[in-house]
């Protein structure tokens, strides 16, 4: 029996269907519409530049040390006698203060002792004082006899002449004279060893002098005395102990004048020292100097929750420059460093404490500034008149931690943009908006003083 075969249309029918739909479709399709690309402006913080007054200023970190270390070393020998009762490390003295006694008692012998030997002396110029007035006068005497004997020896040879003596009384008379002549001499020879003998006694009574006086200053070297109010920085002996000459006894710190020297780079240092002309450093008195470079300085101490403050004074250069940093030592100095101290509130200025150090030059008028952020390898970001962006490359005259003064390539009245444009595309659209806020801080960062 035949199989019937199905209907071919059954199965081209729907395919027919849905080809006559599709070109049905594709005969009314529209054209797509354009819309057309709006480009969307980059929002931006920006400030308007401007000129200002600005106060350079070079930021330093040191520690602090006593402008002045008073170091005892034992110029004499002997046991220590006395010892102050505070004299101990950390301990407060006044100026004057008896530290340590040395034993005197050898110096006092040998006060006396050259005191004798100068009265001994003494008394040998006033012997041969008399000794030379006495003979003057008897030269005198001499002097006279000696003539006497002359006119004798005269008479007598007119009497030999005549007949009247012998010659035996002539030489007689003769032996005289010479004797009487010697007798003179002898006086005068005397008088001749007087002024030698008299400088020999005075040479001596000089040396024997200097010994008293040397034995005078040994004996006030044996009371060690704080020559100013002082810290105590340590103690090397103890009652009793037995002390040589050049022996280290103590240290002590002076009270009155703290140091800090911090080390300030180059370039900022260049940013705050300004003078009217040529400095002569040799022969410039400092107050002149500190006049002429009109240097200020603040030191600040941030510890945890204790903050203080105290006002500076720039002091000297250091006489070295560090190769290796770029860096020169700058030393400050700070007055009454121990002055208006308060527990817990206000720590005094002591020895080694780390701080902060900020110099400050003369003030810069009608200078153009911008935050450091800003820059951006030498170049910053402008909004022109149209909204777009323009990159400008600058140069700079000083550079501050907060803010770079700029010396060209940016006028005032312009858009310096803030923001960190990533990318930053030279013409891209942007949205400025002013920050009052950076340009607050920027003014007050321009215009701080120490």
């Amino acid at each position: 029996m035949a199989i019937e075969t199905p209907n071919k249309w059954v199965i081209l029918l729907p395919i027919l269907a849905g080809l006559a739909a599709l070109a049905l479709l594709k005969q009314n399709q529209s054209e797509p519409l354009q819309a057309t690309a709006k480009e969307q402006p980059r929002l931006v913080r920006v400030m308007t530049a401007f000129e200002t007054t600005v106060m350079p200023q070079a930021i330093g970190y040191g520690s602090v040390r006593p402008a002045k270390v008073w170091e005892a070393v034992a110029q004499v020998k002997g046991k220590i006698l006395q010892k102050h009762p505070e004299l101990k490390k950390g301990a407060i003295l006044e100026a004057g203060s008896l530290l340590l006694q040395i034993d005197p008692a050898d110096y006092q012998l040998a006060i006396a002792q050259s005191e004798a030997d100068i009265a001994a002396t003494k008394a040998q110029l006033e012997e041969l004082n008399a000794r030379e007035a006495n003979t003057r006068k008897s030269l005198v005497i001499e002097e006279q006899a000696l003539t006497l004997s002359e006119k004798e020896l005269k008479r007598q040879k007119r009497l030999v002449h005549d007949g009247s003596i012998s010659r035996s009384k002539v030489e007689d008379q003769e032996r005289a004279l010479l004797m009487q002549q010697q007798a003179v001499q002898a006086q005068r020879n005397t008088l001749n060893l007087v002024p030698s003998q008299g400088a020999l006694l005075r040479a001596q009574l000089a040396r024997q002098a200097a010994q008293l006086s040397a034995a005078q200053r040994d004996l006030a070297n044996t009371e060690i005395r704080l020559p100013f109010a002082g810290r105590i920085a340590a103690v090397h002996v103890e009652q009793d102990q037995y002390v040589r000459e050049g022996e280290d006894l103590m240290a002590a710190d002076d009270l009155q004048l703290a140091e800090i020297e911090v080390p300030i780079p180059i370039e900022q240092m260049r940013g705050v020292l300004h003078a009217d002309g040529p400095v002569d450093l040799l022969n410039t008195p400092s107050p002149a100097l500190h006049s002429r470079l009109g240097l200020a300085a603040r030191v600040d101490l941030k510890e945890g929750v204790v903050s203080a403050s105290w006002q500076g004074r720039f002091a000297r250069m250091s006489d070295t420059l560090d190769p290796k940093t770029r860096t020169v030592g700058v030393i400050i100095e700070v007055d009454a460093p121990y002055a208006g101290m308060r527990p817990g509130e206000r720590p005094p200025l002591v020895k080694g404490l780390f701080v902060e150090v900020t110099l400050q030059g003369k003030p810069l008028s009608n200078r153009l500034i911008v935050p450091r952020s800003a820059l951006h390898q030498g170049r910053i970001y402008i909004v022109n008149t149209d909204n777009r962006l323009v990159v400008s490359a600058v140069t700079l005259s000083l550079l501050q931690p907060g803010f770079a003064v700029i010396g060209s390539g940016l006028e005032p009245g312009e858009q310096v943009v803030l923001s960190d444009l990533v990318p930053a595309i030279e013409g891209m659209l942007l949205q400025p908006q002013e920050d009052q806020q950076a340009l607050a801080r920027l003014k007050q960062q321009a215009s701080a003083a120490p």
